[in-house]
């Protein structure tokens, strides 16, 4: 659990669902996923200043966009984690927020992710921390997939993470298309009862290897079809990207709407990244790497 080479300084990076596939639904009302997620080059970062009462400032581009300061995962990660860890020291959190919110990225759970690496960190916590992995359990589904940003598996409701998965770097063109779709009410939108199983289709288990983008194009996403309900503009969004030079698939991430293609070559995804920038500057246009 590194600073990423700036005291004080964590990153929040942006996860992207791969795939996304629901196995059903539980009777407890959540749904069983399956899902090949990786991070991208591109996410929020956390200041941590140790020392005094637990605060949290938000800044940044999205900011406004970000909610009550009170309802951040940052300090609902540190109250959890100060919960489980007597005499817990705590501090100031400062968040630069750069991620479009409500856009299938994990932004929340990856700033709340970062902030526990923080006090892990300053309190002397071992990544593999029990109460760490439990505090991360209790903010929220996605955040323990993001307390160790690697590509992975996760099952369950997000809480079952598998190990990281060894591969090359993905070149991934991320774009939103500036509309939110929350996350409760895309998964109403399938539809599911209490203690269904779903039949999708086959499962995805592995990062794919040097016939990647053959073998991803077999997966899905489940819940692209209702978040296109909820927001028609996605499937304009995903169109638009597979028509891009050079791309080689394109999806949605999480429950929308961001979406993303993949490319195999670094020059075709700059240029369509810049192709599309000018087309659509009102668009949340970011060239990256996923790991």
């Amino acid at each position: 659990m590194a600073r990423d080479g700036k005291q004080g300084l964590w990153r929040a990076p942006a996860k992207v669902n791969l795939s996304l596939h629901v196995l059903g639904r539980r009777p407890d009302g959540y749904h069983d996923l399956h899902s090949l997620v990786a991070f991208a080059g591109v996410g929020d970062w956390i200041a941590f200043a140790p020392g005094g009462p637990l605060e949290l400032v938000v800044e940044g581009s999205r900011a406004a966009l970000a909610g009550p300061v009170g309802e951040n995962l940052v300090l609902k990660a540190a109250a959890a984690l100060a919960q489980r860890v007597p005499g817990l020291k705590l501090g100031r959190f400062r968040l630069t927020k750069n991620l479009p919110v409500a856009a299938g990225l994990g932004g929340g759970s990856s700033d709340a992710a970062a902030a526990l690496r923080a006090l892990a960190d300053y309190n002397g916590l071992a990544p593999d921390d029990d109460r760490l992995w439990d505090a991360a359990r209790s903010t929220g589904a996605d955040v323990p997939v993001c307390l160790d940003p690697r590509a992975r598996v996760m099952t369950g409701v997000g809480h079952d993470v598998g190990p990281a998965l060894e591969e090359p770097p993905l070149l991934a063109l991320l774009v939103n298309p500036g509309v939110a779709t929350p996350t409760p009410q895309v998964f109403r939108g399938l539809g599911l009862a209490p203690g269904t199983l779903a039949n999708y289709g086959p499962d995805f288990d592995d990062l794919p290897g040097a016939d990647g983008l053959e073998r991803l194009a077999a997966a899905r996403n489940d819940l692209q079809s209702s978040a296109i309900a909820v927001a028609p503009v996605i499937a304009e969004t995903i169109q638009r990207l597979a028509a891009l030079e050079g791309a080689g698939l394109a999806r949605m991430s999480g429950s929308g709407a961001t979406c993303f293609a993949i490319f195999r070559e670094r020059r075709a995804l700059t240029q369509a990244a810049a192709s599309l920038t000018a087309e659509r500057p009102n668009w949340w246009v970011r060239a990256t790497l996923l790991r």
